[in-house]
């Protein structure tokens, strides 16, 4: 019998023909996944809009407007509360609100709107009075766009209202992120300062029973280890600590080296 013929058999021994076709398929999928992860581009995603106006013409005209620029309108309210049950669902990139609305007008939408922090809103409408425009922003509007709507106003304030939307998110962030470094660092100068006191404790007692301890050896004749000894037996079974232990001989004996001088 052969060298060749003996390898043969072993070969077949070990693994069957199945049973390799069973892992070369498996290694073909296993190479074949990183090419697939390779391959896979990010999906670029366009801004998505809520357009809250209860004038139908006027709403179909603005949707028009935005998805011919570029914005994806998610959702579509005739009155307040339709644009917020709308924001909550969809969290949309940005709320274009009509100021009249029946139900419930744009500004107090906007107002639960904004103090949830779903969304920018900019705000629509056909009137200019300062008062009107100062209510909007009260209510925490980012931009105002007054109708006729135009692409040279209406894009520039979406632009401007979900910039300024995502710095302030940006900057609660980090000022969520300070205060839990800062509540960290709190709890971390706790600790040490608790340890500095368990140290300082720690060095007083010490510097006490050795006090303590040289009296117990100079006025009733203990040994130095007799003495400590004595204070940490005492202190075990009395149940009384070291520290006030100590303090107490040093008060009589100490008192007695005081009198004898």
């Amino acid at each position: 019998m052969t060298l060749e013929h003996n390898e043969q058999e072993h070969e077949q021994e070990v693994l069957t023909e199945e049973e390799l076709d069973d892992i070369a398929q498996q290694a073909e999928g296993a190479a074949s996944e990183p090419q697939a992860q390779d391959d896979a581009q990010p999906e670029h995603t366009n801004p998505t809009v809520v357009v809250a106006e209860d004038e139908s013409v006027n709403r179909m005209d603005l949707v028009a407007m935005l998805e011919d620029n570029g914005y994806d309108v998610v959702g579509q309210a005739a009155n307040g509360e339709e644009a917020i049950a709308l924001t909550r669902e969809l969290r949309p990139d940005v709320v274009c609100m009509d100021v009249k609305m029946p139900h419930m007008d744009g500004i107090t939408a906007a107002g639960v709107i904004c103090d949830e922090n779903i969304a920018p809103v900019v705000m629509l409408t056909a009137f200019s009075q300062t008062d009107l425009v100062k209510q909007a922003i009260g209510a925490g509007a980012m931009a105002y766009v007054t109708k006729p709507y135009e692409e040279s106003k209406l894009l520039p304030a979406l632009a401007v209202a979900m910039g300024r939307f995502a710095e302030i998110n940006d900057l609660l962030d980090s000022v969520e992120r300070n205060e839990t470094e800062l509540q960290a660092t709190q709890e971390k100068l706790k600790d040490a300062e608790e340890k500095l006191k368990k140290t300082q404790d720690t060095l007083e007692e010490r510097k006490l029973v050795d006090r303590a301890k040289g009296l117990l050896m100079d006025k009733a004749n203990f040994s130095e280890q007799g003495a400590f000894r004595w204070i940490q037996k005492t202190s075990m079974d009395q149940r009384i600590p070291k520290k006030r232990l100590a303090m107490a001989i040093i008060e009589k004996y100490g008192d007695d080296a005081a009198n004898d001088d």
